[in-house]
């Protein structure tokens, strides 16, 4: 990132710290803004003339509709997730996996892109980030147009057999999943296009015993037990994949963190090895992370707003 980006958040300070405020606005306000426009302008001058890395997590998606998984709201959220031995060991933890996330695809099927990952792909396509290492598995950034993207948790959008390896669209299993449940389409449609109440950022969404009890699963055609492309709990992301993300970020020369409280170590180690090789860390999310002690600049407050700002 160029001067340009300093000189336009440099302005952008001017305006908001210096310039005419509306008479209604307090000295408290006015502190606020100064406070808010001194991060940014220290993150603009931290990430210019480097090529980041970015590390994103669910805070990104939320503008989407999709919930993240410890922002505002999360205990009304809270679930007990499945873990992967307990997912291939149990034909009931397989049917109560599926029976509630044939609830919760159409809500991330159907999510849209936002401001925030429009900005990500501009900073991948115009080269000046290695790329993107996401969290997420609800592919958003692929569909702004980011093409250098790790999918470090996986895809949601594809799924694959536990016995013969196929892979398989999560769309055709979601047709065959309603061809076996008729009863569910109704329920399906008593939810409004993007509904994600009680859903989670993997599309896990709540549905009682006696629902999940008449459910009738999809296998492969070989027989095999069939699973979402993803990383459950208990279970190591990809050899390759994360090979893949240590690239990335080893070509980088600064880290830029979005949308990630960084409680889970699989995304922490990428900020712990930055900090370890001396570059700058700008970490923007709403809420506390569990990293913010490494960062050279930290701002708390909208994601899209602040990454607009930076952006090249």
């Amino acid at each position: 990132m160029g001067q340009c980006v300093v000189a336009r958040v440099t302005h952008w300070y001017e305006v908001v710290v210096h310039g005419a405020h509306p008479t209604s606005t307090t000295a408290d306000d006015d502190s606020r803004n100064a406070d808010d426009s001194d991060r940014l302008l220290a993150a603009a001058m931290a990430l210019a003339g480097r090529r980041p890395a970015i590390l994103t997590g669910a805070g990104v998606s939320t503008d989407s509709g999709i919930p993240d998984y410890r922002g505002e709201g999360t205990r009304q959220r809270a679930r007990r997730p499945v873990r992967f031995g307990e997912y291939v060991a149990s034909d009931h933890a397989r049917r109560r996996y599926w029976a509630r996330a044939c609830v919760g695809w159409p809500s991330i099927r159907d999510a849209q892109p936002n401001a925030t990952h429009d900005a990500v792909a501009r900073w991948c396509l115009s080269g000046r980030a290695t790329g993107c290492i996401t969290q997420n598995v609800d592919g958003l950034h692929q569909r702004a147009g980011a093409t250098e993207v790790v999918e470090l948790h996986g895809a949601l959008r594809l799924v694959r057999c536990l016995a013969c390896d196929r892979v398989v669209e999560r769309e055709a299993v979601q047709d065959q999943l309603l061809a076996n449940n008729p009863w569910f389409a109704a329920l399906l449609a008593g939810r409004s296009a993007g509904d994600a109440t009680g859903a989670a950022p993997d599309g896990d969404t709540d549905l009682d015993d006696e629902m999940i009890a008449r459910f009738h699963i999809v296998d492969c055609v070989c027989g095999g037990a069939l699973k979402p492309a993803v990383v459950f709990f208990g279970e190591n992301a990809e050899a390759p994949v994360v090979q893949a993300a240590w690239r990335m970020s080893e070509a980088s020369t600064a880290l830029l963190v979005l949308g990630t409280s960084l409680e889970v170590w699989s995304g922490r180690r990428f900020v712990e090895a930055a900090a370890k090789r001396g570059l700058p860390i700008v970490i923007i999310n709403r809420g506390p992370t569990r990293s913010d002690h490494l960062a050279t600049v930290r701002i708390d407050g909208s994601i899209a707003e602040a990454l607009v700002a930076l952006t090249p």
